[in-house]
């Protein structure tokens, strides 16, 4: 089918939730996408921070096809051996003791809500089950997810909405002492607000947090459904700092393009989650839990991860370059790792257009926050080309 094709299918028959780009892609490899009429495409946005391995990554889809052609799904009534593996793993990679397997990083978010609201419930008392977010913070678009949200705009025509949740300001350890209550059951936070417009906290926040959350007996979860695996040039964001959270969430990148999710804890956690608790039908199955596990096994074996901070801030360095030739344009630059957003001084939606036409897939958070999160396995002659780019693309847009 060629593009116009595909646009009408989808039009026709598509439910229309997504203001959808005309672009059509069929093919990926590496950090390059191809569109039905074979034009090539350089991703800077990897899915929103999905593909951190590229697209199509050779051990990742051989490990799928493998597992495809011996067994694709059976209940979690019985024992997975890529299920249990990958659990292991993601222990002895992180804090966690337990996990909890799902297909998102909503469902994720829904799992850690309700494993925090048992845990006040059974530990701090049958009215302690609120729980404190952070405005500007994005969880999820299911009920509890989108309320546990920090913004306004996900939550329109969908009222009422679900009780116990708590909102205060971003960065302020303060503002979360004041909210605790006795009602109050944990904290929720991104280390790195995503969708709020790439807002990194100050140095301390989380320290601070953990402190706070211990002298109160209320959990601490955190949502790395974005920052995760490899993100922020650790395996999980929280690994920036000496804390370790209570309850940790994570999805996107986790499977490089293959729906899965999981929640982890530290067993003395976990363990208010009993038989029948909570269930999914198809979380961890072994298709997806077999195409996590070569994520993890890739990323640790080639050292993915460790060129992170390096690629980022050779990344970030040439921003600033762009910051300097047009600052009528580019105003703040934050980032860590390669999870970088520009705000601009012009409307990031016809930057995103522009970088589009000339093949290059960039994304946008906030209110006007250009967002860049390329495969980790992009090169440095790659990065040159995104910056080249957008050097252009602010060029046409300064003469316009």
């Amino acid at each position: 089918m060629n593009s116009d094709e595909i646009f009408a299918l989808g039009e026709n028959y598509i439910a229309p939730t997504y203001n959808r780009f005309p672009l059509a892609l069929v093919k990926g490899d590496g950090v390059k996408l191809w569109d039905a009429e074979g034009n090539e495409y350089l991703d800077g946005l990897a899915g929103i921070a999905v593909c951190n391995l590229g697209h199509c990554h050779p051990r990742v889809s051989a490990a799928i096809s493998e597992q495809a052609n011996r067994l694709l799904h059976v209940s979690n009534l019985y024992h997975i051996e890529p299920q249990a593996r990958l659990a292991e793993l993601l222990c002895k990679l992180s804090f966690a003791e337990k996990v909890f397997f799902c297909n998102s990083g909503a469902e994720a978010n829904e799992a850690a809500i309700k494993l925090a609201r048992r845990y006040g419930h059974t530990v701090l008392g049958k009215e302690s089950t609120r729980i404190i977010t952070m405005q500007r913070s994005f969880h999820g678009r299911t009920m509890a997810t989108l309320t546990a949200t920090g913004q306004q705009k996900v939550k329109t025509g969908y009222q009422p909405l679900l009780e116990g949740f708590d909102y205060v300001p971003f960065d302020d350890v303060n503002a979360v002492a004041e909210a605790i209550t006795d009602k109050t059951c944990a904290v929720m936070v991104e280390p790195v607000q995503g969708e709020g417009g790439v807002i990194l906290p100050t140095p301390g926040y989380f320290e601070g947090l953990r402190k706070l959350c211990s002298e109160r007996k209320v959990l601490l979860i955190l949502d790395e459904v974005q920052t995760g695996i490899g993100r922020t040039g650790k395996l999980f964001a929280y690994q920036h700092s000496a804390i370790i959270p209570d309850i940790l969430t994570s999805a996107k990148a986790l499977g490089n393009g293959f729906p899965i999710g999981a929640m982890l804890a530290v067993d003395r956690i976990m363990c208010h989650c009993g038989p029948g608790s909570h269930a999914t039908t198809f979380g961890g199955n072994p298709l997806a839990a077999t195409a996590a596990l070569a994520v993890l096994e890739t990323m640790r074996d080639e050292k993915i991860i460790d060129q992170v901070a390096e690629k980022g801030a050779f990344l970030e360095a040439g921003l600033k370059d762009l910051q300097v030739k047009f600052p009528d344009l580019v105003g703040p630059i934050r980032g860590l790792g390669l999870m970088i957003g520009i705000d601009l001084k012009t409307p990031v939606a016809e930057v995103v257009k522009a970088c589009l036409k000339r093949r290059l897939l960039v994304g946008s958070a906030g209110d006007n926050t250009l967002r860049i999160t390329p495969p980790l396995i992009i090169e440095k002659a790659e990065i040159e080309t995104l910056l080249q780019i957008l050097s252009e693309v602010l060029t046409d847009v300064r003469k316009s």
